[in-house]
């Protein structure tokens, strides 16, 4: 496992944090409709390049991946397709449960590699909906974590 440097995204890293967000999307949301996948691509384009995002890097300072917190729930945890099983999602995590000692997010239900590298890492889960957060047919587990 390789310790990321973790640190705040910068304007200039929103084209790159948006790259691997579609990476990581084409790699792993198999189940998405291509309308959904374009929809949810022109979403993601809008905001995320100015979202407070934390960043992994590595020794050129090139984002690796990156996570989203809101308060202490993950809104967003993407690695590049590329830099899988390294330990840099697992170093994001790491890093969330510093800031605040128990951590919430939601996975797609259907995106099986999350859902084990969740629980992998001690989520358990705490309840599930139907539809994800727009109301597009994509069931989501909510799933928590504490520290320690």
């Amino acid at each position: 496992m390789r310790a990321a440097r973790i640190r705040r995204a910068r304007p200039q890293d929103g084209a790159r944090a948006v790259a691997i967000w579609a990476a990581a999307v084409d790699a792993t949301h198999d189940f998405l409709d291509p309308a959904d996948r374009a929809a949810i691509g022109r979403e993601v384009a809008a905001f995320l390049p100015a979202a407070p995002l934390w960043l992994a890097v590595d020794g050129d300072d090139c984002a690796q991946g990156f996570m989203l917190l809101d308060g202490a729930h993950m809104e967003a945890l993407f690695i590049d397709p590329g830099q899988r099983g390294t330990g840099i999602g697992r170093c994001l995590v790491d890093h969330a449960l510093t800031l605040h000692p128990a951590i919430t997010t939601d996975v797609n239900e259907q995106n099986a590699q999350a859902v084990g590298f969740y629980r992998h890492l001690g989520f358990v889960p705490t309840g599930r909906s139907a539809r994800d957060g727009q109301g597009r047919p994509y069931p989501l587990i909510h799933l928590r974590r504490c520290a320690g």
